[in-house]
């Protein structure tokens, strides 16, 4: 648990960054909240009831159901006449100005008698009414018969069939070259279309009141239940009226007492509830998790994920949409999972239930199936070393929802026959939704700069670019790399770090040997080129491996958690050969350091600590002359101690008690790498 909890404090600035982190994630919780009147009494059309014999205290009407009364409405629109305005000058005035025209500017286009024809019909448009194109429109569309037209408070009911609009009224006129035995060509020269105009102009704010007081005529009630009156007794099945009853008595009891005040405690007693389950979590970070409070990403993670579900939630609660099962909920304790450990994602997953059960109808029975589901799903990744099984929380975390919920059912007394499928038809597509976990992996990787495990499995992989073209180009560096990385990673077994991280880490950590592979003794075929070089300048090479380490790094976009082994397995130290070498070659002058020493930093980790000492206890066991059980136990002890001694572990948070254990599986490992193999007796020639 130490791994995670250093023991210095916590800044006031990250403290004060974790208070408002913290006030923010409870007000954008609390606000989004659902803050209607929670039912009195829970219960299911179908299942029987499990209160007592319920009495009613006074009398109150058995409401229709919504879906009643919406038909009830679209009925009732049916009759509903929206009002229009009437424009008496609009037809005289268009009807003269034809007349005037016809005599004057008309003349050559048509004659008299056409004239007449066309007057005529301009006045029956006017009778009939002419609306706008889209008010004729929507009247057809909305299936309106009848219209009222006033003037003068005086309304008289017009056929929706016979009004114009501008369009139809201009078609009509037209119409009336046939009639006049004229060309229809010759009446649009007369542009007719100038003499229509509506006339019927619609009066929006009386149609509301017809509407309103249509739908205020409905009767919102099919009954009532008087006081006294007994509406349902323990073990008895609510059926449809009885459901429809009970919903009514919640309802009334809604009306009744919710006043601005319940709302206001209604409101605190949210906030609080909200509020404890954060102060617990927090406190659970600052006492077991501390780690994770200093690191801002951290945190964005944790409060992204962890406020998330209950706003999804609340939007599900708020809006009716579908039933809060759908929600993936088992991917928040993955993502944690992945991301941090198995007990934060514990922690996490249950603290985001508790909070958004509070919003539901059946808040116990969701809080036993997502509970299920979420330890499904951490238990399948307790130990993940494959891509593979990044896909088994979503079989495993629905079976065991599915499971749980049957269990619940049979509690309830409920057979089988009269299980209601849909809320398995939920948890099932919540199960689909969880497929897709693996995708966004990526996408909270990259939002949020982590690096998973599925990550590290692909970076592991030795069909790597970087790592083919150092077995390509530096085999013997390839080679140590891999027997460095199952020192690591058995040693990191032993104390409980992160096996692949460290393993992976092994992997890339020579990689800088890459652009100079013969200046590595490795790699040397029998030639060695510091043969011809200053001390210093072998020094620099040697030391540039780190810098070119990680700059290819950067090139192929390793991430950062790995890159960090390249630049911590030698630390602070020095190029011991070549700084000594210098020594002994000019004992009478001073040395200077710099130019034999790395650029570091020391390591901050239990893994990045685990490397350096794998490394260098695995390139020294090669200069070994004889390799027997003394002699490898002695260079064991020497490397390591000598980095304690040189302070190399002092800025991480390695125990005493963990290196010796490293030291013991080292010992181990080399004695069995090296082992005596058995001489392979001759055939003797003695036939006798």
């Amino acid at each position: 648990m130490g791994r995670f909890n250093h023991r210095h404090e916590l800044s006031v600035r990250k403290i004060l960054y974790c208070l408002f982190g913290l006030f923010i994630a409870v007000g954008l919780v609390v606000y989004f909240m659902p803050r209607e009147q929670r039912a009195k009494y829970q219960f299911d059309e179908g299942r029987p009831w499990r209160y007592p014999q319920l009495i009613a205290t006074f009398d109150f009407p058995i409401y229709k159901s919504d879906e009643v009364m919406r038909r009830e409405v679209d009925s009732v629109a049916r009759l509903w006449e929206p009002y229009y305005a009437i424009d008496d000058n609009a037809g005289r005035e268009m009807v003269a100005q034809f007349r005037r025209d016809a005599r004057t500017t008309l003349r050559q286009h048509i004659d008299p008698s056409q004239a007449a024809l066309v007057a005529s019909r301009i006045i029956e448009v006017y009778e009939r009414g002419v609306v706008e194109n889209d008010d004729l429109a929507r009247l057809r569309r909305d299936s309106v018969r009848t219209v009222l037209a006033y003037e003068a408070n005086v309304a008289s009911p017009l056929d929706v069939n016979r009004l114009f609009s501008r369009r139809s009224a201009y078609e009509y006129l037209l119409a009336a070259a046939d009639t006049a035995h004229a060309r229809e060509f010759r009446l649009q020269q007369c542009n007719l279309d100038t003499y229509i105009r509506p006339n019927l102009t619609f009066d929006k704010p009386k149609s509301d009141a017809a509407r309103k007081d249509l739908e205020a005529s409905l009767s919102y009630s099919s009954g009532m239940v008087m006081a006294g009156q007994k509406i349902i007794d323990r073990g008895e099945i609510v059926d449809e009226r009885t459901a429809r009853i009970l919903e009514s008595l919640d309802r009334e009891l809604a009306r009744r007492t919710q006043t601005s005040q319940e709302s206001f405690w209604l409101l605190v007693g949210q906030t609080l509830y909200v509020l404890l389950v954060v102060i617990a979590l927090t406190f659970y970070f600052y006492l077991f998790r501390r780690d994770y409070l200093e690191g801002s990403r951290h945190l964005f993670l944790i409060g992204t994920l962890g406020v998330a579900y209950p706003l999804l939630t609340s939007l599900l609660v708020s809006n009716s949409l579908l039933n809060v099962l759908v929600l993936p909920y088992a991917m928040l304790p993955i993502f944690v999972r992945v991301f941090l450990d198995s007990r934060t994602a514990f922690v996490m997953h249950v603290a985001t239930i508790l909070v958004c059960a509070v919003m539901l109808k059946y808040p116990y029975e969701f809080i036993a199936v997502q509970m299920m589901s979420g330890f499904a799903a951490i238990y399948s990744l307790r130990e993940l070393s494959q891509r593979s099984q990044i896909f088994h929380p979503a079989v495993y975390s629905t079976v065991s929802a599915l499971a749980m919920m049957l269990a619940i059912d049979f509690v309830h007394e409920r057979g089988l026959s009269s299980i209601d499928p849909w809320p398995y038809y939920f948890v099932a597509a919540s199960g689909v939704l969880l497929l897709f976990a693996y995708p966004m992996l990526l996408i909270v990787e990259k939002v949020f700069g982590f690096t998973s495990t599925v990550t590290l499995l692909e970076l592991s992989n030795t069909s790597h670019p970087l790592l083919r073209r150092m077995s390509e180009v530096a085999p013997g560096t390839f080679q140590h790399s891999l027997q460095v990385s199952n020192l690591a990673a058995e040693a990191a077994a032993r104390v409980g770090a992160k096996v692949l991280l460290v393993r992976t880490g092994a992997l890339y950590h020579d990689i800088g040997k890459t652009p100079n592979p013969a200046f590595f003794t490795e790699n040397q075929g029998g030639f060695n080129p510091h043969s011809n070089l200053p001390f210093s300048e072998s020094a620099r090479i040697i030391i540039n491996h780190v810098r070119d380490g990680v700059a290819l790094a950067e090139k192929h976009r390793i991430p950062t958690i790995v890159r960090d082994f390249i630049s911590t397995h030698h630390g602070a130290g020095m190029a011991k050969y070549f700084y000594i070498s210098a020594q002994n070659a000019q004992p009478d002058t001073p040395i200077d350091r710099a130019p034999f020493t790395y650029p570091g930093p020391n390591p901050t980790t239990l893994e990045q600590a685990i490397l350096m000492m794998a490394d260098s206890v695995e390139a020294a066991s090669r200069s070994l002359k004889t390799h027997t059980a003394e002699s490898i136990s002695e260079l064991v002890d020497k490397i390591v101690d000598g980095q304690v001694a040189d302070g190399c572990f002092s800025a991480c948070p390695i125990t005493f008690l963990d290196i010796a254990a490293v030291k013991d599986v080292f010992k181990e490992k080399l004695k069995i790498i090296y082992h005596t193999r058995v001489s392979y007796p001759k055939l003797s020639d003695n036939k006798g």
